[in-house]
């Protein structure tokens, strides 16, 4: 039978009784509001739960009347076979609740390349979840078990994500821009041996120390700055103008993220003074502000107030704190997102003192094991755990969720009643707050370096 979720009751309430009954199975039909959609649109959904052992599956899907059919049609009571092959009969997703759950990503085009969202959730685009084979929105699974998977307090996720720029100078330079508030950290996953042979990317990270001690005072400075970026803000708009007309000529929206090679083709036909202006005061721009090396695998925090961009060919994820400001001083492409810079602001409000680069805190270290501490802000911490072939470490029971991403090698996930997840480079997974403690090893052949990010809480280690 289905059951229609009452006036006033949570389907975790719902869960959360069934749980504690004698029954082996709850089909549930609820109402989900989606709540990152303009208007707020309903939509039903129906979640099939079934006791297997000590633990829960869930079948959760918006495909009402093919599992009601399905169910209608089963000869006998519902069995753990007889789930798995509705599991595939509707191409839904299979959960175990309280086990570690696979995210699934989605790209959001960007005028630079792309983001890779893990847990984004909002109109333009919502991360997914799944078991491997078959995926949900991430919204859906938090909608029926939130409590389970996030913990007592915990409205939201923290965004995990991905910043995944084109091998292209220029076009896949993201935004020169700083936060007030907002603070971010990337670790390099990838550098485009094309676009850096030595394997060295970089990113523009406030400013050149020797351009500074031309001028007599920062004032001085922080003028010269403004004028060299207003310089090229003038031929700037004037090219994306002449684009603008292109975008209209080839029936593109105004502010549609184009392919770097549109964009390139267009740029050929400008007249060759003004590409010659463009480069010139773009360079002259440029020169004020100062170029860090990033490999693979180094830590970058940004600071409040410092003004960076990542540049082409160099992927990274990228925590932050939940706060959505920035500040844009100047981009080599048309803003697509806002109609204009925040250049004055900026830099009135910009850093000019350079970081002091700090060795990561070591938390743990023994044979074939490193944990350190990227970074604590005050709502969130992130670990980089790195493990050698064939060691162990347990992640210890969490009052709240976290979130697991292998940065390099593969990694197996175990857990009560999870059986194994494997996750290799830049694969995650989400791990509920009500799951308990959770091994993890190395499966493969060379280091696994894994990134664990959770809300500010403490916890001891264990190392098997």
């Amino acid at each position: 039978l289905i059951k229609q979720l009452g006036k006033g009751l949570s389907p975790e309430d719902e869960i959360d009784s069934f749980a504690a009954s004698d029954e082996s199975a709850l089909s549930l039909r609820y109402d989900f509001v989606q709540y990152y959609l303009p208007g707020q649109p309903t939509i039903e959904l129906l979640a099939l739960l079934f006791k297997e052992g000590a633990s829960l599956r869930l079948l959760l899907t918006d495909k009402l009347h093919q599992l009601e059919a399905a169910l209608a049609a089963l000869n006998g009571p519902l069995s753990s076979a007889g789930l798995r092959a509705l599991s595939t009969q509707l191409a839904c997703p299979l959960f175990k609740l309280d086990a570690p759950v696979r995210l699934m990503p989605i790209a959001i085009a960007k005028p630079w390349g792309r983001e890779v969202w893990y847990t984004g959730i909002e109109a333009r685009g919502q991360s997914r979840c799944g078991d491997g084979v078959h995926s949900v929105p991430l919204p859906w699974l938090l909608s029926l078990v939130s409590r389970r998977v996030l913990g007592a307090g915990q409205q939201a996720l923290n965004l995990l994500k991905i910043l995944d720029p084109l091998p292209e100078p220029v076009y896949g330079d993201l935004y020169f821009e700083l936060h007030e508030e907002k603070r971010e950290v990337y670790v390099v996953t990838h550098v485009d041996r094309q676009s850096w042979p030595d394997g060295e990317g970089a990113i523009r990270f406030g400013f050149d120390a020797q351009v500074r001690s031309d001028f007599k005072t920062d004032d001085d400075f922080r003028q010269a700055y403004r004028q060299a970026v207003k310089n090229y803000e003038q031929v700037r708009r004037k090219i994306d103008r002449i684009f603008d007309q292109h975008r209209l000529d080839h029936t593109y929206e105004l502010n549609q993220p184009l392919e770097a090679s549109v964009l390139q083709a267009w740029q050929q036909k400008l007249t060759t003074e003004l590409q010659g202006e463009e480069v010139s005061l773009r360079a002259a721009m440029n020169r004020f502000t100062h170029m860090r090396g990033l490999r693979e695998g180094d830590v970058v925090k940004v600071p409040c107030l410092t003004p960076h961009a990542l540049q082409h060919g160099v992927r990274t994820v990228e925590f932050q704190t939940p706060v959505y400001e920035r500040k844009i001083l100047s981009f080599g492409q048309k803003v697509l997102t806002q109609a204009h810079w925040d250049t004055d602001d900026a830099i009135a409000l910009m850093s000019l003192q350079p970081e002091v680069e700090q060795a990561l805190e070591v938390l743990e270290q023994a044979a074939g094991l490193c944990r350190e501490n990227i970074v604590a802000f005050d709502d969130f911490q992130v670990q980089r755990i790195t493990l050698a072939p064939g060691i162990s470490w347990r992640i210890p029971a969490s009052a709240a969720y976290q979130l697991l991403m292998v940065v390099a090698g593969e990694l197996e996930i175990a857990g009560a009643g999870a059986g194994a997840l494997r996750l290799d480079h830049e694969q995650a997974a989400l791990l509920s707050a009500s799951g308990g403690a959770i091994a993890i090893a190395n499966r493969g052949q060379g280091d696994c370096i894994i990134l664990l990010s959770q809300p500010r809480n403490t916890h001891s280690a264990a190392i098997s």
